[in-house]
């Protein structure tokens, strides 16, 4: 079993190449090879066969590269953030659609070949105006670059598998929260800031309302979405082979209600409400809540509340220790 991680180096696809390791095998076959890609040469683990190449997927050439050793597995993970993509028009589409492209089109020109291909989407492919809870048989209809990115590499997924080129299927994940590091150029980067920096004791920026609603998941579940995704019968979803994910329904509130549960007023006091006009922009325009009937029934699983997102960042980032004193501490 050879598998493929384009985006290897970014945040999930550590956590991803971490996890397969640890598993050692991926649809019942050992995993013999990991090919590991991203624009910045990533990691790969000690003692397991494979190789960390840093490529531009944009690039035709790379993407040809790349399937001529025709991985069994791809999980297509390359991609810039949201705003990012918003603030260059010209980068976001070369990186989020057309190394999309070079990656499909490379699988084709490849004979006697139809390997599993996971691509990571996202809820941004939906946009305003919408109903409170999105059925999976929302149109979809983004109002950023990021989402029409994303919603396009949807199309072509579906399509390429209807033709027998790759078995596809295209994972809308829910925003991740809370993504470890430092803050990186997401529209959506607050969701995390407001909860991570204040678990270790530093102050936190919040650029929207506390009533604003969203659709969270942990890096945690979003693993468990790739590999089962990978592992899944993808003939149950026909010929629509884009799943909305299970996700926690929260608001900022319930957000900061959950921190202060876990890690006392101390750590909410950190937080500092400094109103950003066009990043609240954004987010009013993305989806809220959703009822994803379809991978719920194909058995991806999210988790059950905020309080258990934090508790996980805390257990697979801090040590299972927080700089702030829990609530009773003492």
């Amino acid at each position: 079993m050879h598998i493929l991680i384009t985006g290897a180096a970014g945040m999930i696809g550590r956590k991803l190449t971490d996890a397969l390791v640890a598993r050692g095998t991926l649809q019942g076959q050992p995993i013999t090879g990991l090919t590991l890609v991203d624009i910045v040469a990533p990691v790969l683990p000690d003692g397991v066969p494979g190789a960390a190449i840093a490529a531009d997927l944009s690039d035709p050439a790379a993407a040809n590269a790349l399937i001529e050793a025709r991985p069994d597995v791809i999980f297509h993970l390359a991609a810039i953030v949201s705003g990012e993509a918003e603030a260059d028009l010209h980068k976001g589409y070369a990186v989020n659609l057309h190394g999309t492209i070079s990656l499909c089109d490379a699988i084709t020109r490849e004979e006697d070949y139809c390997p599993r291909l996971v691509f990571t989407s996202s809820i941004a492919v939906f946009g305003a105006p919408l109903p409170e809870v999105i059925p999976d048989d929302q149109p979809t209809l983004p109002l950023t670059s990021y989402g029409t990115q994303k919603a396009m590499g949807e199309l072509m997924i579906s399509d390429l598998s209807r033709r027998g080129f790759m078995d596809g299927i295209s994972l809308r994940l829910p925003t991740i929260c809370i993504r470890p590091g430092k803050p990186n150029a997401a529209a959506s980067g607050f969701y995390s800031s407001i909860l991570r920096e204040p678990l270790a004791g530093q102050e936190a920026v919040l650029p929207v309302p506390d009533t604003t609603r969203h659709w969270f998941a942990s890096p945690r579940a979003a693993v468990g979405f790739l590999l089962h995704a990978a592992e899944l019968d993808l003939a149950q979803l026909g010929q629509d082979r884009a799943l909305s994910l299970p996700g926690v329904n929260a608001t900022v509130a319930d957000e900061i209600a959950a921190l202060e549960r876990i890690a006392g007023p101390a750590a909410t006091a950190l937080i500092r409400r400094e109103p950003d006009e066009t990043i609240a922009g954004i987010v009013a325009g993305w989806p809220e809540a959703f009822d994803p009937a379809r991978a719920r029934a194909l058995g991806f699983k999210a988790e059950p509340d905020m309080d258990t997102i934090i508790r996980a960042h805390i257990e697979d980032e801090l040590g299972g220790h927080i700089t702030i004193k829990e609530r009773g501490a003492d």
